[in-house]
């Protein structure tokens, strides 16, 4: 009888032909005389739409994937957000809503071919662009995106835990993914300087974990400097843009730096970043069919991005500059919806976008299926919200104290996003003095106040980092607190540091020393064994009750909205999930989306950290119409 040993190498033996067998038969490369991509010998063109993971809630992958099938698309694009599966160093997280393999299962059982863009930068309005923040309390300093060793490190670190993972869905072992992206847009960087060592050895990287399984390829802005600091020898360039700009002209700087193989567009823009405080964007139906027919009848491969934006629950959501520097860097937070107005809506309805992408695209010949229906959505009414804790109470500081003669960054103290209290004593002034109070840099956003009372705001956004306060004898206390409203994501000014990052001067006195007191606001549960403090003001924290009774026509919770009109500016967690910053204060987004895999039937509760101001009668409403728009 064979010996164990014997079967162990008999199935090695098999299991090594039956890999060889694998990819010699799956094979997706660019034929560089035809200008096509060749899949499995056949020419292929594709049609994605880009959906990420990390914004949709894990049960609705598979629907949010059948809805782009069935509007004839052929692949999805989706990035991998490094510091959603490393949220403290050496410490990763791959389960649950960060189960990226289960992702990758599920668009493989739907037919659906993969783009993969793993970074390690990827923008895609994420705090610091998909990095993790505690890259940024590293000594000495690191340069993200560049050639410096201990970045690389990180890198080299980071994709052995990751890439494993992917490997074994790869086309030529046998997956879906058939292109694995380098970077993103890296011809648009903040360095100064085209860091051409840093991306060569990233594709050393890459391609000793990808090999010939599947395209290498990099994606640039349409701009001849972009995609040449971005183009990286022997990997396939791509380039993106909106449908109001001169598609010939970006296709002809293309051909500048790629003399052959197909065109590709890696984000077709069909929406666009909204801002707080500011409109969100249009993008016509009209411009983006008109061009998409173009690329239909030229054979071009485009990706829609996106094809569903899906949210930036929690403190995901980053933000842009317009500046010059970084202390005056026109400072512009991201919303926390992500609706980008993309042919599938923030709940994952079907627009008008969706029905026009879908009818030429069945005209192309490209396979479709019959249309999703609008999803019914609940109205599950008034909520009262009771104050449960001011956050000057000793009870609502769950993390220690620091103390330090000058202020220290979030960075500096581990705490990577919500709030951190700046307290000090004033020196004595002596008499009623009008003083200056001035942070020479602050991020991102500052409530002032004098022996707990509120004096103002200065925020980063407005440039307004001076006020003037009265001041009145001695023993008087002075409390910051800052938010951090985002990380920059879009390339300029990337290390962007959270909190004071400046010593504070009232006159001509340097204030200090300082006790800081961060508030992650990572959990709510304590709040359960806390009384109601009715007499409590902001910046406080609120809780609230309601229940989604049995319903025979609706035997499971239904995606609702929180309607925050009246309150001012904070976050809000529904049984526990942090659904999001909400300022209808200044909106232009006044509901937050609530999927229906966050409820129960029966009780559920609301908590919001108010910092401002709540609404007169303190109450929120759950209703079943989206407002994204004042």
């Amino acid at each position: 009888m064979p010996t164990i040993s014997v079967y162990c190498s008999l199935l090695a033996l098999l299991l090594s032909f039956h890999f060889e067998y694998v990819n010699s038969d799956r094979k997706f490369y660019v034929d560089y005389e035809k200008n096509e991509f060749i899949k499995d010998g056949n020419i292929f063109r594709y049609v994605s739409g880009s959906l990420h993971y990390f914004r949709v809630p894990r049960p609705y992958w598979r629907d949010r994937i059948r809805k782009m099938k069935s509007a004839g698309l052929n692949a999805i694009s989706f990035y991998v957000e490094w510091s959603f599966h490393e949220p403290y160093s050496g410490v990763y997280d791959f389960e649950g809503q960060a189960d990226i393999e289960h992702f990758l299962t599920i668009s493989k059982q739907e037919n659906m071919n993969v783009l993969i863009r793993p970074g390690p930068f990827i923008s895609a309005e994420r705090d610091l662009g998909g990095h993790p923040y505690w890259l940024l309390k590293e000594k000495p300093s690191l340069h993200l995106r560049s050639s410096d060793p201990n970045y690389k490190k990180y890198i080299k670190r980071w994709f052995s835990v990751l890439m494993p993972k992917i490997v074994p869905f790869l086309y030529g072992n046998g997956g879906n993914i058939i292109m694995v992206q380098i970077e993103n847009e890296y011809g648009h960087n903040d360095l100064g300087n085209c860091d051409k060592e840093y991306m060569l050895w990233l594709r050393d990287l890459f391609h000793h974990y990808v090999g010939e399984q599947a395209q290498l390829y990099t994606t640039d802005e349409c701009n001849l400097s972009f995609l040449e600091c971005g183009q990286i020898p022997n990997v396939y360039s791509t380039v993106d843009f909106a449908a109001v700009v001169n598609v010939t002209e970006c296709f002809q700087h293309l051909r500048q730096v790629q003399k052959k193989g197909p065109l590709v567009n890696s984000e077709f823009y069909d929406g666009w970043v909204a801002f707080w405080d500011s409109p969100r964007p249009v993008r016509n139906t009209s411009d983006i069919i008109r061009v998409s027919k173009y690329f239909l009848e030229a054979n071009v491969s485009f990706n829609f991005f996106m094809f569903h934006g899906g949210t930036n629950f929690g403190f995901s959501s980053g933000a842009n500059t317009m500046g010059t520097t970084l202390d005056k860097s026109g400072y512009r937070p991201q919303l926390t919806s992500y609706d980008f107005t993309a042919p599938l809506d923030e709940a994952g309805d079907p627009t008008e976008k969706y029905h026009a992408i879908k009818q030429i695209l069945k005209k192309a010949d490209f396979p479709t299926s019959s249309t999703p229906k609008i999803a019914p959505k609940g109205n599950y009414g008034t909520v009262n919200m009771l104050p449960v804790v001011s956050l000057f109470d000793n009870v609502a500081r769950r993390l220690n104290p620091v103390l330090n003669d000058v202020p220290l960054c979030f960075e500096d103290m581990d705490i990577n996003h919500g709030l951190v209290l700046y307290e000090t004593n004033l020196p004595p002034i002596g008499g009623l003095t009008k003083l200056p109070l001035v942070i020479k840099s602050l991020g991102d956003r500052a409530i002032i106040f004098l022996n707990n009372v509120k004096l103002g705001v200065m925020s980063r956004s407005n440039s307004n980092t001076t006020m003037e306060i009265s001041v009145i004898g001695n023993n008087q206390k002075l409390s910051i607190l800052v938010e951090n409203q985002g990380r920059i994501n879009d390339k300029r000014f990337l290390e962007d540091r959270k909190g004071i990052l400046s010593n504070v001067t009232l006159g001509k006195h340097i204030l200090g020393p300082w006790v800081m007191t961060g508030y992650p606001l990572n959990e709510t549960s304590w709040l359960e064994t806390q009384n109601i403090q009715p007499n409590v003001k902001p910046p406080a924290f609120y809780k609230g009750v309601f229940v989604i009774p049995q319903d025979k026509k609706h035997p499971k919770p239904l995606d609702t909205f929180l309607d925050t009109s009246g309150w001012s500016k904070g976050v809000a967690f529904i049984n526990g999930i942090n659904i999001g910053r909400y300022w209808p204060a200044v909106g232009p987004q006044i509901t937050l989306y609530v999927p229906a895999p966050y409820l129960v039937l029966g009780l559920n509760t609301i908590v919001m950290v108010e910092l401002e101001g709540s609404s007169e009668d303190f109450t929120v409403k759950l209703v079943d119409k989206h407002r994204l728009d004042w």
